[in-house]
């Protein structure tokens, strides 16, 4: 029974999908099955895994049919090129449903009822949420046991990482009894920059220490330049900075899925 994450941060620019799409990819190299489900209208992890342009526009059934019940899970599914990783696609078709599911008796639930249909196929599932705490956000916090933070070491993050806490303690309390923090992960992270330093002091001042990921992302030309080539960094560079830093950071966050399974 897979472990399904979320990475969220209602906070766009922070490295969101980036993280997503390379944990996802890296812990496919390492032997588990997973299954990445792009949550975000944007559909960045398609295209960051190979499918854009003509390819979206081909895709049969995407996350936006899914979480209107229109089409089976597995049906939307679309293998990838890349290592035991899978793929649940968006389009901009996706942004409609933030409206439509209003209309929903259990609009927060959507999500999560279609992917308990195919949880038992994967090893981990990761979900990229939208830059938002909408509907579709929440449907993504219902899905999931672990939700993973990105941040990056900017003045007003602390803040923006304050109100998603307070709304996972929310969902955890009404609709998803047991969702956890897994873990936060600093991103684009350059140690010469003093700010840099001073935040992440004081984020690690708010929290336990074992919140954080050990793994600090840093800022790499080439992480930014991978998804334009429709391919993880480990993919389109493996020797990189970036590819090792998302390597090390799929260790932490598969050991932490083993401690995980015992709870679930």
């Amino acid at each position: 029974m897979a472990v399904i994450i979320s990475i969220v941060n209602q906070k766009g620019g922070v490295a969101k999908t980036t993280t997503a799409v390379n944990a996802a990819a890296a812990l496919g190299a390492m032997g588990k099955k997973v299954l990445l489900v792009d949550l975000d209208p944007q559909g960045n992890a398609t295209a960051g895994l190979g499918i854009s342009g003509g390819a979206k526009r081909e895709l049969e059934s995407t996350t936006y049919d899914v979480i209107m019940g229109e089409t089976r899970p597995a049906d939307a599914i679309v293998s990838t090129k890349f290592k035991n990783l899978w793929l649940m696609p968006a389009t901009q078709s996706l942004a409609e449903a933030e409206i439509q599911l209003l209309q929903f008796e259990n609009k927060n639930l959507q999500l999560k009822k279609a992917i308990l249909q195919v949880r038992n196929d994967y090893d981990i599932i990761i979900i990229d949420c939208l830059p938002s705490l909408g509907v579709l956000a929440l449907n993504g916090l219902n899905a999931c046991d672990r939700i993973i933070i990105p941040m990056q070491c900017e003045p007003y993050s602390l803040e923006g990482v304050a109100e998603l806490i307070s709304i996972v303690k929310r969902v955890k309390k009404t609709s998803n009894r047991g969702l956890q923090i897994m873990g936060i992960v600093f991103t684009m992270v350059d140690t010469k920059l003093k700010v840099n330093r001073e935040v992440m002091r004081a984020i690690k001042s708010k929290f336990p220490e074992d919140v954080f990921f050990n793994t600090e992302i840093p800022r790499n030309v080439r992480i930014t330049e991978a998804p334009s080539h429709g391919e993880p960094i480990m993919y389109y560079d493996p020797n990189s900075k970036g590819a090792d830093a998302y390597g090390r950071l799929a260790k932490e966050i598969a050991r932490r899925c083993k401690a995980a399974e015992e709870l679930l």
